[in-house]
């Protein structure tokens, strides 16, 4: 075997794996990821430490505009005749903003009237009772009757003589016997009906009559009611949100045809939270302001605040975090303007009587909020 054969071969060591371009671009997201959050938490710390370790003499809530609205609609059936008022329009209380067709109402209180004035006509005849001149008649008529008794009663004497000598037939004694029977049941019928034309009417029948008249009375009054709620009249100032029918459309009572939303009252509806809640009192001073530029300013007072807890709803824009515990208040605004409408976000102050330390969950939040609108505004650039 040649010497060079057994002597080993210089072999040079392999070379070193050299790093992906892709595994580089993995580090540097992560590192950037790394830097991107440190930098948040530092900010959001940063600025965790700048905010203020007590509340301030004024408490601030974030509310939204409540105003009440009233669905309008006629009292009885009807077709729309006017309509008054579009949407949009500003109506005050008491402005008549729609009727009914009227002749129909008019005929039904015509009717009213006329059943009103029989009964009228009918009580007073029962309660003046009988006329002299009916109590004569009556008389007049029992004294003919008992002419006509005894003139049967003497043509029956004399058929029950001619009787025994059989100088009258059976026949005859029948007719002669009838005729005074008949006689003398007319003169009892005649007698009695002019004893209760002496008498008068009974008295169960004049409270019959009197009962009919004021029912006849009612029918008028309620006929009466009906044409005058013919006319549907706005129940205060505001302005009419919604027109929901037309003229000539049939409708039924009840029925809406206006929406409207009132001028007054005008609330706001917010909420605190259990540490502020004993500085939010009924009948507090509060201020209201809104978030338009150039927005006026508003008094108001506490007028409700709710016994009981609830989660904050999600569609009230507050810096507070919505999972936290909190209790519904009602702002009344005391002087209120076409500037308030309805949801409208407003921020309420109420002034304390001394500044109070704040919780870590506050200066947390108020942090990141301070965060997000610095991240917004270095969007904006």
């Amino acid at each position: 075997m040649p010497a060079d054969a057994a002597k080993p071969k210089n072999e040079s060591p392999p070379p070193a794996p050299v790093a992906s371009k892709r595994n580089i671009g993995g580090w540097l997201r992560r590192l950037f990821a790394l830097a991107v959050v440190a930098s948040l938490i530092g900010g959001i710390g940063w600025r965790f430490e700048r905010t203020a370790a007590e509340a301030p003499a004024e408490l601030t809530l974030y509310g939204n505009i409540d105003v009440r609205q009233v669905n309008l609609a006629f009292k009885v059936a009807g077709r729309i005749d006017k309509l008054l008022v579009d949407e949009g329009d500003a109506v005050k209380s008491g402005q008549a903003i729609g009727t009914l067709e009227e002749k129909y109402f008019r005929d039904d209180l015509a009717l009213s009237i006329a059943q009103r004035d029989q009964a009228a006509a009918n009580y007073d005849r029962l309660k003046n009772g009988s006329r002299p001149e009916e109590i004569e008649q009556a008389r007049a008529q029992e004294a003919e009757a008992n002419a006509t008794l005894k003139r049967t009663e003497a043509d029956y004497d004399r058929s029950e003589k001619l009787r025994g000598t059989n100088a009258i037939s059976a026949q005859e004694y029948v007719e002669k016997l009838s005729a005074y029977r008949e006689s003398q049941a007319h003169v009892r019928s005649l007698v009695a009906s002019r004893k209760l034309a002496e008498i008068g009417p009974r008295v169960e029948d004049i409270s019959a009559a009197r009962a009919q008249l004021a029912a006849s009375e009612a029918q008028v009054v309620q006929a009466e009611r009906r044409l005058a709620d013919r006319i549907i009249y706005a129940p205060n100032d505001g302005i009419i949100l919604t027109r929901a029918r037309e003229p000539g459309a049939i409708v039924n009572a009840g029925e809406t045809v206006f929406a409207l939303t009132l001028a007054k009252p005008v609330w706001v509806l917010t909420y605190v939270d259990e540490p502020d809640l004993g500085a939010v009192q009924p009948g507090s001073h509060v201020t209201v302001r809104t978030d338009l530029p150039g927005g006026r300013q508003y008094d108001g007072r506490v007028g409700f605040v709710s016994p009981t807890a609830e989660f904050t709803p999600k569609n009230v824009e507050t810096r507070e975090l919505r999972t936290d515990l909190v209790y519904r208040v009602r702002i009344v605004v005391d002087d209120p303007d076409g500037g308030l409408r309805q949801g409208m976000p407003v921020t309420v102050s109420v002034q304390l009587a001394d500044t109070r330390p704040r919780s870590w969950k506050e200066r947390l939040s108020e942090a990141l909020w301070l965060e997000k609108l610095h991240l917004v505004e270095r969007t904006k650039k």
